[in-house]
């Protein structure tokens, strides 16, 4: 039995059940090892209090969720600290990939929770998976020091075969997945295969988490929520998103004219209809869940039959609970609509990203017609369902006027819920490989958070992405009608 301490680096003051985190618990406890938890959401003096800011912009709708959950003004390093003290881990683990890896802070997490450990005195393992070892496994020692060993792609059962050599020969070498040092020299493990069956995970342990993560704002109310995933893998390779990161490290690179990956069928998984009702009903009978927050990267992908089978266990079920998904304009249709109905769908986003529908289809490999993204909106609304807009801004080549036009274009679309992110360039992605041959970021940048911060040293200044950031929902809910009189109180 080996002792395992996970690392939940998250900065936005609001609870984020990581996926990973349940996941490769579930499998290192179903293998009688000890799993414990630190989690430095409600810390003062690490938070960046996303909440206040995205509701102050309008994209969240006020709520009183401070009355919810308890800020500790202990110091967070001093608290890891005496939890390693006390629970002496022989390993200690963070970041790893799942579907849940766009928007919320992922991909920051190696550096957060290198930051938190680097201070640390422990004689523990220090392990991290996710995003950046995936994407750059040679340079990843370098930018994170602290750590000893870095785990490429999917990590559950590569974390488990290191923990029982850990217990056995400590014979590294055979890990599959693993990235490592011998003799100063970074060794790269030949690569673990794709977990093909996510039933072969044990259901998901969300018991990790402090009761207070369960919290959750949405849609000016709090409720009790948790993330979740049905699926793994994109059948679309978008050039700004980390989905491509992973297809790369796996071999799935091809792509047709339409941006669909080749092969798509062997890279999209997915959990079945028995083990996801059966596993959703547990989180919500142990830890009275009403909300599942569903990562898929396109939840309609996922296999119709195993939809159509799980909409009927949770329809027949009356279980309380609702889910939120996203998707993409394509899938939206009348059929498709009245499965999310069954399945209890409260609220759907998709990505809008930018207006322009040649920008798109030359810059982010997305090819939906402005025609089909004001369809499936209008077909929403029709059955009651809500929708999220996801809008991006600071992208490579993006100017000001191209900002103007996806406020006009959300006007247009009249989307319940409005969010709009600062482009990120996420390493591995075409367009970060473009945007540095631009020179419009760093070769490599620290802090990256697309919902907090802008990087971008482009065309369009920062004050001004901060500006259009700040007053994105304003501008579209006012069409346009306000930009004048806020840019004058903004710079005189």
């Amino acid at each position: 039995m080996t002792k395992i301490l996970f690392l939940n680096p998250n900065k936005w003051g609001r609870g984020i059940t990581a996926i990973w985190i349940p996941s490769h618990a579930a499998i290192l406890k179903n293998k009688n090892h000890q799993v414990r938890l630190f989690d430095s959401t409600f810390y003062n003096n690490w938070t960046d209090d996303e909440l206040s800011y995205n509701t102050g912009n309008l994209q969240y709708e006020p709520t009183d969720y401070g009355k919810f959950v308890k800020f500790n003004e202990r110091d967070v390093k001093k608290d890891l600290q005496t939890i390693i003290d006390d629970y002496k881990p022989e390993i200690i683990f963070w970041s790893a990939l799942s579907s849940h890896i766009n928007g919320e802070g992922e991909y920051v997490n190696i550096q957060y929770g290198h930051e938190l450990i680097r201070d640390i005195k422990t004689s523990a393992i220090k392990i991290a998976g996710g995003l950046q070892p995936t994407a750059e496994p040679l340079e990843v020692f370098e930018r994170f020091p602290c750590i000893d060993y870095f785990i490429g792609g999917e990590s559950e059962f590569v974390l488990a075969e290191f923990v029982e050599q850990f217990n056995k020969n400590k014979e590294y070498n055979l890990v599959k997945g693993l990235i490592r040092k011998e003799n100063g020299k970074v060794i790269i493990n030949s690569k673990q295969a794709l977990i093909s069956n996510l039933d072969e995970i044990p259901h998901y342990d969300y018991s990790v988490f402090d009761q207070a993560v369960f919290f959750r704002p949405y849609n000016g109310q709090v409720i009790r929520a948790v993330d979740y995933e049905l699926s793994r893998g994109c059948v679309y390779a978008c050039s700004y998103c980390v989905e491509t990161t992973i297809q790369n490290y796996y071999g799935f690179s091809e792509t047709t004219k339409s941006g669909i990956l080749k092969n798509a069928n062997q890279y999209l998984r997915h959990k079945s209809a028995n083990r996801a009702f059966n596993e959703m009903k547990e989180i919500h009978e142990k830890f009275n869940i009403e909300l599942f927050r569903c990562q898929d990267t396109n939840f309609l992908t996922i296999d119709q039959k195993t939809l159509s089978d799980l909409s009927d266990l949770i329809d027949e079920s009356n279980l309380p609970i609702k889910l939120y998904i996203e998707t993409r304009p394509e899938g939206i249709n009348d059929t498709s609509v009245k499965l999310l109905k069954k399945l209890h769908v409260d609220g759907v986003g998709m990505g809008i990203e930018v207006s322009s529908e040649s920008f798109r289809k030359d810059h982010l490999n997305r090819f939906p017609t402005q025609e089909k993204i004001v369809s499936a909106f209008r077909i929403l609304k029709e059955f009651g369902i809500k929708r999220t807009a996801y809008n991006i801004i600071g992208l490579p080549n993006e100017t000001e006027q191209m900002i103007i036009d996806t406020i006009r274009f959300n006007s247009i679309l009249q989307p319940d819920n409005i969010t709009v992110a600062f482009y990120s360039p996420y390493i591995g992605t075409n367009l970060e490989k473009k945007s540095k041959e631009m020179g419009i970021f760093n070769e490599y940048d620290f802090g990256v958070d697309s919902q907090l911060r802008t990087l971008s040293i482009s065309k369009v200044e920062q004050k001004l992405l901060e500006f259009y950031k700040k007053n994105f929902g304003k501008l579209v809910r006012d069409e346009l009608n306000n930009l004048d009189e806020l840019k004058r109180i903004e710079f005189g």
